[in-house]
């Protein structure tokens, strides 16, 4: 294992050939920057940092002040009673806005100009409402908000809620099968007059035997005095 850090390398520890060997102008400061320093082989780290003299004492100094051993065995430290003193109440800014309001004031410098005006305190807490009406509250009664119950590690290792689900799913499945045939027991059979009635026989468009040879002739006499009156005609016929 590597020792602690060594102290910030010289120039006269630098030997010719070394990682560290500086050419040219070198100075101490080039030894102790740690994006300049190379690492030696087989050394621990350099510190890089000047330190103090084996005289300097780390920490922080802390002068007594009072008076250590002696001055407790001479007389008694004793503590004087506080004198009561008047509560300094805060300011109840909603009561000096509410005012402020219905003065007609609007921009910040008359709110600071009202507060000045009327230093409105709130009021001690013994004379609150909530201490001289205090609300029915239950003796077992619990505040807060219930705990949240333990995640059923178990169960979900065992694919507890996939099975509850299928059988669920199973069950529900059946009752609509029993609930599908109970229904078609009870219903009664179509024989062959009810199928007729629902579902008609479209009537069949009788047409009127002709001679094949005299489908295609058209008519040689047309007593009509134009194509409008006979059109007339079949329609009224019709």
């Amino acid at each position: 294992m590597a020792g602690p850090p060594r102290h910030p390398l010289s120039l006269a520890e630098v030997e010719a050939g070394s990682d560290n060997e500086r050419l040219g102008v070198a100075r101490d400061s080039m030894l102790r920057n740690p994006r300049i320093l190379k690492a030696e082989l087989g050394k621990p780290l350099r510190n890089c940092y000047t330190l103090p003299g084996l005289d300097f004492a780390y920490g922080l100094y802390i002068e007594r002040t009072d008076g250590g051993v002696p001055e407790a065995i001479g007389h008694w430290n004793t503590i004087k009673p506080r004198t009561s003193l008047t509560r300094s109440m805060p300011r109840d800014f909603i009561t000096m806005n509410r005012g402020a309001l219905k003065a007609g004031y609007t921009t910040a410098r008359e709110f600071n100009l009202y507060y000045k005006e009327k230093d409105i305190r709130r009021k001690d807490d013994e004379y609150s409402r909530f201490r001289r009406s205090p609300p029915h509250v239950p003796a077992d009664m619990t505040y807060g908000t219930p705990a949240r119950p333990s995640t059923p590690m178990f169960d979900l290792l065992q694919h507890k809620y996939k099975d509850l689900w299928m059988e669920h799913q199973r069950a529900r499945t059946a009752a609509l099968r029993l609930e599908k045939k109970k229904l078609q027991k009870d219903r009664a059979r179509d024989t062959r007059t009810t199928l007729l009635r629902k579902n008609r026989v479209p009537p069949k468009e009788e047409s009127f035997w002709h001679l094949p040879h005299l489908e295609k002739v058209g008519p040689h006499l047309s007593t009509f005095p134009d194509c409008n009156a006979r059109k007339k005609a079949f329609s009224a016929s019709h």
